[in-house]
């Protein structure tokens, strides 16, 4: 059993009878590619209304038991989290920025009128699922523990109500690289479809989000692209970011641009560490609205050196070329740019201990 006081929890360790065998563990180590294989546990928690959080364990990795009737299914009360866990260079373990982690996962929450669960219970139900799983690092180059926390609706009803029963579970799954296409930078197709609109869930990281964005990530990959780019609703002519992740700007006066937060976008923790770190290098660092006109316009000129997405899963990736139904254009010599790689490089050394955490971004926990 392991308990930790800020969180009033104890978890109770439930050890899996079967785990996989070593030998076919370490195959899937060598190769993990992203979000194939699984670890041998899982955390979970339950919730009921007047009771609150409770019984907090780690259980085998398995299917979870759902009632035909459970809200989830019919309202789509649902929210996750992705975050890493890292092996350090003297072979510690350490999570990047998890509170910050547990303070979106409670924004989504209420946006989706589920309980918040306390971030410090978080943290720890994070760390015990790394904890008991760290023997699932990939041996691959750069490679690291994805943690998946998610918390759905359980209550068995119909009615059209918030639920009064609900399950937070973390699960982990060992990853390699995100994109499998191997090429220097990526390419992306602007879709036709929205994915959010100002008073909906956009800033929220719920599954429905993600299911909308299905169609037009198809059409992107039978094309023959990488990833998808959203404008915005209302005018559909403002950058927003891509199916996953958020996007960066270059320019040759020194300055780099983000779309803004406007409720319809991700509020990506990556994207807040590189804002502070392009600050940190000299730069300008804006946070604004910038059309997919402009985008075009200051390609072709070369006042756009640098496009780059980032995100948990893929960390910091260079853009390449973008399409839409008009053309196609290049962003620099349609490979990574300079900044790109170095933000990139200054990331993962922080995130893997190679370099100085300066923020208190990093917190050790083995």
């Amino acid at each position: 059993m392991a308990t930790d006081a800020a969180t009033s929890q104890t978890f109770t360790r439930h050890p899996h009878p079967a785990p996989l065998a070593v030998d076919a563990r370490n195959a899937v180590l060598a190769d993990p590619g992203f979000g194939r294989a699984f670890t041998d546990h899982m955390v979970e928690i339950d919730y009921t209304e007047g009771r609150g959080w409770h019984d907090a364990r780690i259980v085998p990795y398995g299917p979870i038991p759902l009632d035909p009737a459970a809200a989830v299914l019919h309202y789509a009360q649902e929210i996750f989290e992705g975050l890493k866990a890292y092996r350090l260079a003297d072979g510690g373990i350490a999570l990047f920025r998890p509170e910050a982690n547990a303070a979106r996962f409670n924004a989504s929450a209420r946006r989706l009128a589920m309980p918040e669960l306390p971030e410090d219970l978080f943290v720890e139900a994070v760390r015990q699922q790394v904890l008991v799983d760290q023997d699932w690092f990939p041996t691959v180059e750069g490679g690291s523990l994805y943690l998946r926390p998610f918390m759905f609706a359980s209550e068995a009803f119909l009615g059209v109500r918030p639920s009064k029963q609900y399950k937070f579970l973390v699960i982990a799954s060992p990853a390699g690289n995100y994109f499998k296409s191997g090429a220097p930078a990526v390419s992306i197709w602007v879709s036709d479809f929205t994915r959010a609109a100002q008073g909906g869930t956009g800033a929220a990281k719920c599954g429905g989000n993600y299911a909308a964005s299905l169609v037009p990530t198809a059409e992107a990959f039978e094309r023959g692209h990488d990833q998808v780019l959203f404008l915005d609703a209302a005018e559909h002519k403002w950058v927003e970011e891509l199916g996953g992740m958020n996007l960066f700007f270059v320019f040759d006066d020194g300055s780099v641009l983000t779309p803004e937060l406007t409720g319809t976008i991700l509020p990506g923790i990556t994207r807040a560490s590189l804002l502070e770190l392009a600050a940190e290098e000299g730069l300008t660092v804006r946070e604004g609205r910038y059309s997919l006109d402009q985008w075009k316009a200051d390609a072709a000129s070369g006042k756009l050196l640098e496009t780059f997405a980032c995100g948990t899963a893929a960390v910091v990736t260079p853009v390449g070329r973008v399409a839409d139904r008009a053309g196609e254009f290049t962003i620099g010599t349609g490979g990574p740019g300079q900044l790109t790689q170095k933000l990139r490089q200054r990331l993962v050394a922080i995130q893997r201990g190679e370099a100085a955490d300066a923020h208190g971004w990093v917190r050790r926990i083995a």
